[in-house]
């Protein structure tokens, strides 16, 4: 079955066509134009800021044009991940998408339905005469996931509803009313090459085939993380036989966790059988530590032509050293939500560069802000201590929940008419742009809800089908529902 065919074709047909047009993080003017175009066929207003932001505006079907403005937003950005054995332009080609049971899935890449279902959902409303709602604002932004560029930019009254639902949450009969605040904290290693000592032999290490996924909402999973797995060996080879690191490569996205890395190693010709049995022996420990988590994890060792030069001896200890000292995972868990991840830290990418530098990404995520900053100076003087440069970003804030909102009473109550339970209510440990949007509108009455994904941020990205129809009726309901104005 086609994509488009699948119910509420309203819905999938306009994310099929989403589906064909590129749009990683920074480089998203041909979604941008797609959305201007889109509404100049439709004869809708629209208006774009100097971010790169986009509001369609759409007015009240018959009948309702004394109810609340809503605005419905959407990020039209997505996290480009691929297996490394995929060949995929992101920039040129369309995502190769396909059904496969209960499921949408691509092939070998991200899907990108975070958040393209989201923004399929708005192009539905706004391209359609046949639903009841008041008047509308529909929000794109950019950059979310690789900083929430969109949201920092955005302008005080480039909207003006009062009510935001943020159509950007993974878990179909879950209502989100609050989400971690995050920070980037970056190292940077400058090194001297050498040339490689006499003697010595080269070997690729790779680590591969994990899982990976978002480094919010699935952080607390116990999945593997490829760069730590990586430099445990490199750390424990190197005390022992005198290996040299020629060259490290892990991980891509700061909001991903790793799921491939590999390295250029070095090691005295007269203990290269030793160091493949350590290889075999490690990888044996790696599968028991994580067969519950990481069933299909792979690593490799292979004989390599010996490449041009080494890192000095001093760069590479203090890099072994301090990415191994570098926390990963779950820092503490929330003392008032049960189940809730309040603080964690996520070592996302380690990079060589032209420049003969070695730049390593990490992310931290909190509820509460001075934990975010706290651990964040944990990560910063793991590196200070190993000699490196720090920078840290800007970060974001969290979102606060409100359990007394006048949007999360409408959207419980529609959720259970329709379907006959009560959704879950909670807060997500993922950042959400509306703890940004919270700083430049505080009068703003927020919810998030979506349908099911899993495997975000990773090639094992996919979307419930069934779930899609359940969104929509929910968002449809809820809009019919949006009280007059006060």
């Amino acid at each position: 079955m086609k994509i488009e065919e699948l119910e509420p074709k309203e819905v999938w047909s306009q994310f099929s066509e989403i589906l064909k047009i590129p749009r990683p993080s920074k480089k998203e003017e041909k979604i941008i134009q797609f959305l201007l175009e889109f509404a100049e066929k439709h004869g809708l207003e629209a208006k774009k800021d100097e971010t790169g932001n986009v509001l369609i505006k759409k007015p009240a079907s018959p009948g309702y044009e004394n109810r609340q403005t809503v605005v419905l937003q959407s990020h039209v950005d997505m996290v480009c991940e691929k297996n490394s054995d995929v060949k995929h332009d992101f920039e040129k080609d369309p995502i190769d998408a396909y059904v496969d049971g209960e499921w949408v899935k691509a092939k070998g890449t991200t899907l990108g339905a975070d958040d393209g279902i989201g923004m399929a959902a708005q192009l539905a409303l706004l391209a359609s005469d046949r639903y009841e709602h008041g008047p509308l604002e529909c929000l794109f932004t950019v950059d979310e996931e690789t900083g929430m560029t969109g949201a920092f930019g955005l302008k005080k009254g480039f909207f003006d509803g009062k009510i935001l639902i943020n159509l950007d949450s993974e878990d179909e009969g879950e209502l989100f009313i609050g989400c971690a605040g995050g920070v980037d904290t970056v190292a940077t290693f400058k090194y001297k090459k050498e040339s490689v000592p006499s003697g010595y032999f080269a070997m690729e290490v790779l680590v591969g085939n994990l899982k990976g996924g978002h480094s919010g909402d699935d952080i607390n999973k116990g999945l593997g993380n490829a760069n730590k797995i990586l430099n445990r060996f490199l750390w424990n080879a190197a005390r022992k036989y005198s290996l040299r690191l020629s060259s490290i490569d892990g991980g891509n996205l700061r909001n991903a966790i790793a799921r491939e890395a590999k390295a250029v190693i070095l090691v005295p010709n007269t203990v290269k059988e030793d160091v493949r049995a350590e290889f075999n022996m490690f990888f044996y420990e790696i599968q028991k530590e994580y067969k519950a988590t990481e069933p299909n994890l792979k690593m490799k060792m292979g004989t390599v032509d010996a490449p041009d030069f080494v890192i000095d001896e001093k760069t590479q200890f203090n890099l072994l050293n301090a990415i191994y000292a570098c926390p990963h995972g779950v820092i503490e868990m929330s003392r008032e939500i049960p189940g809730l991840v309040e603080t964690s830290t996520n070592l996302a990418s380690v990079k060589m560069k032209d420049d003969d530098k070695i730049v390593i990404e990490t992310s931290q995520r909190s509820s509460v802000e001075s934990a975010k900053n706290d651990v964040a100076n944990m990560v910063e003087s793991v590196f200070l201590l190993a000699k490196a440069k720090v920078k840290r970003g800007d970060g974001y804030p969290g979102w606060t929940p409100n359990t007394d909102s006048e949007i999360l009473k409408i959207t419980k109550e529609s959720y259970k008419d329709l379907f006959g339970k009560e959704p879950v209510v909670r807060a997500i440990h993922a950042g959400l742009e509306c703890g940004l949007f919270l700083e430049k509108y505080p009068g703003l009455d927020m919810i998030s809800f979506g349908p099911t994904l899993r495997g975000v941020h990773s090639p094992d990205e996919r979307i419930n089908i069934k779930t899609v129809e359940m969104f929509w009726k929910h968002l449809l309901d809820v809009l019919r529902r949006i009280p007059e104005k006060k």
